[in-house]
């Protein structure tokens, strides 16, 4: 018996000699999952920016995480980081470190990358993240931050047409309002330049210097710094200088013509070759009437109802009447200074701007839709890509014939600025409307659209009769002008006031004047305009 209950001993203390001997293998076995999956997941979802999902992988609570991915996303402002694993590699049955790669993208600067590694341990059987501050990156300790250190480089000139400088002190007020000027960084320009901007820094404020501000300004030089230590300098480049349009013979030119005027007037000159802006000026400060006031453009406008309508087979010779009044669709509509010509050719009634012909013309010859789609097709109702904010001109399509009657000499609800206007005047000298533009560089929105078929000759000989015969026959315009009137009322009363329109073109330059409240186009708009192209010669 005492032999026999020492074998029975023996063999229980083997077998737990033998289970303790095979408890590693047995742990290990047991563990769920392995180091690669885990380091794949807080990876991945470190490059997803997923928070959320890399603290599901952690081993523990581990404060201050989000502080230290906060370090490269709020200090060193960047927008994504992309995080490339590699080699993972085992230090006993319940550890393991994952090597990886980050690459920081980087507001207004570029891509950082370095190397770095993630601690695993294995957690109630399960693989998980060992996490310190270090596996944001190599130098965090949880004590110190990542900062950057900025040298901005020399910013880039904006230019006229001929390679001179525009941005400069010396240049005319409208010139100046079209630049936009330097202003230092406020802490609110900062949430939207980004982290490689500090308060105090020069940012573009206004005009194409904010338009352009990144691509003026360039990157900067920036060391990424770890406390006092310099982690990586990545090299800046250097701003790109913009070149505008704008030729100053001709804004001189322009800002002459308009300087004397009492009353707001603006003037916008273009190329009609190319739809460059060649001037832009108004001879009053602050808002900017030549870009975007909305102003009805009057008489100005039938030009694209004549357009319209030659497209429908009217020709300058076509006999029409110009009554004193004419009523369409219950609205009474009379000539300015209550003129009439009775029987006379379309191309007259355009030159003496008879709205008694175009209304009831547009009634029974267009219709809403198609005054709407020419008038589209020459710059109304498209969006302008100029490099500075311009407003649109707008030309809703008639709901009644009264509307489109009105419609016909461009009062109603359209509106339009000196701009647009201008471009109507350059597409009848090229044949094309093209959209304008003061960045030749930039890409338009909108295509170029050629004028109705037969219809360029025609409105050239019309417009032509304007200075010869017509309503500028005596504002002293130079030979070769072509032109139209426009004398556009607004307000409301018994008595209402109109602002005085000439647009028109002469050579390779297309231009519209608007003197706000100033009264007759030919008497008080089409004299600037002379003005102007005596001053280009």
């Amino acid at each position: 018996m005492p032999r026999g209950r020492t074998i029975a001993i023996s063999t229980a203390v083997a077998v737990l000699v033998a289970g303790g001997a095979a408890g590693g293998a047995y742990y290990v076995l047991h563990t769920r999952g392995t180091p690669q999956e885990t380091a794949r997941r807080f990876a991945d979802a470190w490059s997803r920016g997923d928070l959320a999902a890399m603290k599901a992988e952690l081993a523990e609570q581990a404060p201050g995480f989000e502080a230290a991915y906060a370090e490269l996303t709020k200090n060193l402002g960047a927008t994504a980081v992309a995080v490339a694993l590699g080699a993972v590699t085992p230090s006993g049955d319940d550890r393991a470190t994952a090597a990886y790669t980050a690459t920081a993208t980087l507001k207004n600067i570029g891509e950082w990358s370095y190397d770095g590694t993630i601690d695993l341990a294995v957690k109630d059987r399960h693989w998980k993240v060992a996490w310190t501050p270090r596996a944001a990156h190599p130098e965090l300790t949880g004590a110190n931050h990542l900062s950057l250190r900025t040298t901005w480089p020399r910013r880039g000139a904006i230019t006229d047409a001929n390679g001179d400088r525009i941005d400069g002190g010396d240049v005319g007020g409208s010139v100046a309002q079209l630049v936009g000027y330097l202003d230092k960084a406020t802490a609110k320009d900062l949430k939207s330049l980004g982290s490689a901007y500090k308060t105090g820094d020069a940012i573009g404020r206004g005009g194409l210097q904010e338009t352009f501000q990144k691509a003026l300004a360039g990157t900067p030089t920036t060391e990424i710094r770890s406390g006092d230590k310099t982690l990586k300098t990545i090299k800046g480049v250097t701003g790109r200088d913009l070149a505008t349009s704008l030729d100053l013979r001709v804004q001189r030119a322009a800002a002459d013509a308009v300087r004397g005027v009492e009353k707001p007037t603006s003037l916008v000159a273009v190329r009609p070759s190319s739809g460059e802006i060649l001037a832009v000026v108004n001879n009053m400060g602050g808002f900017n009437r030549a870009l975007d006031g909305r102003y009805p453009p009057g008489s100005t406008f039938k030009t694209v109802t004549a357009a319209a309508l030659l497209a429908e087979g009217l020709t300058p010779s076509a006999r029409v009447t110009c009554p004193k009044t004419v009523t369409v669709g219950g609205l009474k509509i009379r000539n300015s200074d209550h003129e009439a010509f009775g029987g006379l050719s379309f191309l007259d009634s355009y030159a003496h701007s008879c709205n008694t012909t175009f209304a009831p013309l547009a009634a029974s010859k267009l219709g809403a839709q198609k005054l709407y789609d020419v008038a589209s097709g020459l710059g109304f109702n498209q969006p302008l890509t100029i490099g500075v904010h311009a407003t649109k001109a707008s030309m809703p399509k008639a709901t009644s014939d009264a509307e489109l009657a009105a419609e016909s000499f461009g009062q109603a609800r359209i509106t339009a600025s000196p701009l647009v206007m201008a471009t109507v005047a350059a597409a009848v000298a090229d044949g094309t409307w093209r959209p304008p533009t003061l960045v030749p560089s930039i890409k338009q929105k909108v295509a170029p659209k050629a004028l109705p078929d037969g219809a360029t000759e025609h409105l050239r000989s019309m417009m032509r009769a304007v200075v010869s015969k017509g309503t500028a026959r005596a504002a002293g315009l130079p030979s070769g002008t072509a032109g139209k009137t426009g004398t556009a009322e607004f307000g409301t009363g018994e008595k209402l006031e109109s602002h005085a329109w000439f647009m028109g073109y002469r050579g390779d330059v297309a231009f519209a004047i608007v003197v706000e409240g100033g009264g007759g186009g030919g008497k008080v708009a089409a004299p600037v305009a002379a003005a102007f192209l005596k001053a280009l010669g």
